[in-house]
């Protein structure tokens, strides 16, 4: 007789096959309730804890010693007790830094391990289709690629510790009308701009995808089962867990039917009703079984990490992960503007600063709702200005609500920096019992800041503007009158000390513009945040102001430093064959300017001559390069063929055209930035040809 297996049987198994029959049988050994069980969050009681108090558990089997799913939210960090807060997704996301992004995902790992996590939602990946949408600041940027690199690196940091749930699963970028929106889109226009970073997380690793609220083509996502099924399961060959998005999202049991296998974070659907499906034959048993094993498949790889981490506080908050949200919120501040010297400040010749707006003594962390993290402590603008200002310089504060007092101190300091922006209270995650805000209904500052920033900028012709928020704002009534602006975001626990840095020359700024900056939300797509049904087109961001020949106030990829870089030469060649080949692509770059700085060097294809609607150019890759003055570098950027090709919805196939193609490096997807350029010629070929012969 065999002996029975335990989950402990499953996790000791080293080789993968064996491993895989283990699963089975210990599966088959549950009962049609223990299996389902094993699909849904605890009971609804547990929602009436506040948000994010204790761990959102699912599943789990005493008898065969399957341990729960314990799940803990993010993105900007662990958002359990008093962990350490980073600066949002958007602002890392302005890094363009994959290398520290899996440094912070290896930091929220270590942190949600410590207090009993196997799972963090953290890597939230939805493309930033408007900068209205109240959760901007929960992803990396506007562009599908970036997206992916960032989402990759993040998941690939997570993975060493917590099990990486990749969210929301797909083209959820409205907030208000999240629950019900129908959106529509062609099958090219979901392959190519919705759904690419989702698998390049899968490739990283991901084991658990979180379907989202809206509906697909008439589909809600999480009963969608060309999505979840069709596309994830079978073509993509993902064998993690399918979530869904907590509350809401599911509408009734034949959820299971589509591909999903937990409801979270409560058990509405899949418990009694789901039982009732399968033994009135609705449901098939095969689909709960499938879930049961995908489950014990990814509990089992996790709980053979063995993490010397788990459990272990101490890592919470060290000092080590708070250099870290230094660091971070260091490279993501983007200088945005800065005429006539007017940055960085030089402590020799100011006698008086005045630092005028009421965030400036605020630590603006970003929304509260699920992302929220509460940090032991934060640093706000005026902390950060006051303890590297120096002991001879006065620092004189006012929060704007008496214009003349703000006048009046603008008037006798010799240089002024005004901290505006936004706040929960202004964009965010729409939760309507808890009455918070969601989408934004302007891109503009409130009109209060923007009088404000007019009047201080006549009193005193060196005035500086440090701009809060999650998205790009529009700046055109206001801009003109001031010589410099700083984009901080929502700048994390240290973001105050990253900001005073980099106003007083101490860091060179490095980071650039995730997201296109319009002069007027005119020139973005249209965007509707009440809506039963929206058109996703096939362009947004940067792509449809080019097609449009509008000119944005910052492109994508904008940002400035206190130095200056001459691009010198650019390289394109085809290096190896079939599917091993791979696009090489050598950028050298000159430091000209007289201090050290980061350039991140952008690499955008064009398709002139394409039989295919195609954007004006897309980026294709990117790197950071620091070089000190007088010095010269190479970056190397690999391109993947499959990057170049087009969804082709008769066939099926992702095809790569018989044009020459074009390869352009710089500073940002402005034309006038991409000072290189060179070309290379690829034959016509089907991918999915091509993957057959090589498999």
């Amino acid at each position: 007789m065999n002996q029975p297996i335990t989950f402990r049987d499953v996790v000791c198994c080293e080789n993968i096959e064996d491993k895989e029959n283990l699963i089975s049988r210990l599966v088959d050994s549950m009962t049609l309730d223990e299996k389902i069980h094993l699909m849904a969050g605890g009971e609804f009681r547990e929602m009436l804890k506040p948000y994010g108090a204790v761990l959102f558990e699912a599943g789990g089997n005493r008898r065969l010693g399957i341990p729960p799913i314990a799940f803990t939210d993010g993105p900007r960090g662990v958002m359990l007790n008093h962990s350490t807060c980073f600066p949002v997704n958007i602002a890392r996301g302005a890094t363009w830094d994959t290398e520290l992004e899996e440094r912070v995902g290896d930091a929220m790992g270590k942190e949600a391990a410590a207090q009993g996590a196997n799972m963090s939602g953290a890597v939230c990946i939805n493309v930033l289709r408007h900068p209205a949408w109240g959760r901007a600041q929960e992803t990396f940027g506007e562009d599908q690629f970036h997206i992916g690199e960032m989402g990759a690196a993040l998941t690939r940091g997570l993975r060493k510790h917590v099990m990486p749930c990749v969210k929301h699963f797909a083209a959820n970028s409205i907030e208000n009308s999240r629950f019900f929106v129908d959106v529509k889109m062609t099958e090219r226009t979901l392959r190519e701009v919705y759904l690419p970073h989702f698998k390049k997380c899968i490739d990283n690793g991901a084991d658990v995808v979180m379907g989202a609220y809206n509906r697909l083509n008439g589909e809600y996502c999480c009963h969608n089962s060309h999505l979840l099924t069709d596309i994830l399961k079978d073509e993509w060959g993902f064998d993690g867990i399918v979530v869904s998005d907590f509350n809401l999202a599911l509408r009734g049991a034949d959820a299971a039917d589509a591909g999903l296998d937990i409801e979270m974070p409560t058990r509405l659907f899949f418990g009694r009703l789901l039982r009732a499906r399968v033994e009135q034959g609705k449901t098939a048993e095969s689909a709960i079984n499938d879930a049961a094993i995908r489950i014990v498949r990814k509990l089992a790889g996790f709980a053979r990490k063995n993490d010397p981490d788990a459990f272990n506080e101490k890592v919470v908050v060290c000092r080590e992960h708070t250099g870290l949200a230094r660091e971070v919120a260091r490279k993501s501040v983007v200088l945005l503007k800065n005429e006539h010297g007017a940055l960085p400040l030089k402590r020799d010749n100011i006698r008086k600063l005045a630092v005028i707006g009421r965030l400036a003594k605020v630590a603006n962390l970003g929304d509260t709702g699920s992302s929220i993290v509460s940090p032991p402590y934060a640093v706000t603008p005026l902390e950060g200005l006051k303890r590297l200002a120096g002991e001879d310089m006065e620092i004189m504060f006012s929060d704007g609500r008496r214009p003349g007092h703000a006048r009046r101190i603008a008037r006798e300091a010799d240089a002024v920096v005004v901290v505006v922006g936004l706040t929960h209270e202004h964009e965010g995650e729409y939760i309507p019992v808890m009455n918070m805000v969601g989408d934004r209904s302007c891109l503009s500052l409130p009109a209060g800041q923007e009088r404000l920033i007019r009047a201080v900028a006549e009193e005193n012709r060196k005035c500086i503007v440090v701009v809060e928020g999650g998205s790009a704002v529009t700046m055109a009534r206001w801009i003109d009158s001031v010589p410099a602006v700083l984009m901080a975001w929502y700048p994390g626990m240290e973001g105050g000390t990253a900001v005073a840095e980099i106003l007083f020359g101490d860091v060179n700024p490095s980071g650039r513009l995730p997201v296109v900056f319009p002069r007027l939300s005119s020139q973005c797509v249209l965007f509707e945040k009440w809506t039963a049904a929206i058109d996703y087109d096939y362009l947004h961001g940067y792509r449809y102001m080019d097609k449009n020949g509008t000119v944005p106030m910052f492109s994508f990829g904008h940002g400035l430093s206190y130095t200056d870089f001459e691009y010198l030469s650019i390289d394109v060649k085809v290096i190896g064959s079939g599917g091993e080949r791979v696009i090489k692509v050598v950028v050298e770059v000159e430091n000209t300017g007289g201090v050290s700085g980061e350039e991140v060097v952008q690499l955008y294809v064009s398709y002139p001559g394409s039989g295919v609607e195609r954007p004006v150019r897309e980026l294709k890759g990117f790197k950071r390069i620091e070089l000190d003055p007088g010095e010269r570098g190479c970056v190397e950027i690999a391109v993947d063929p499959q990057e170049l090709a087009y969804f082709d919805e008769g066939s099926g196939d992702w095809i790569i055209e018989n044009i020459e193609y074009e390869f352009s490096a710089g500073s940002s997807s402005a034309e006038e930035d991409l000072v290189l350029s060179n070309t290379l010629s690829l034959k016509r070929e089907k991918l999915s040809e091509r993957m057959s012969k090589t498999e």
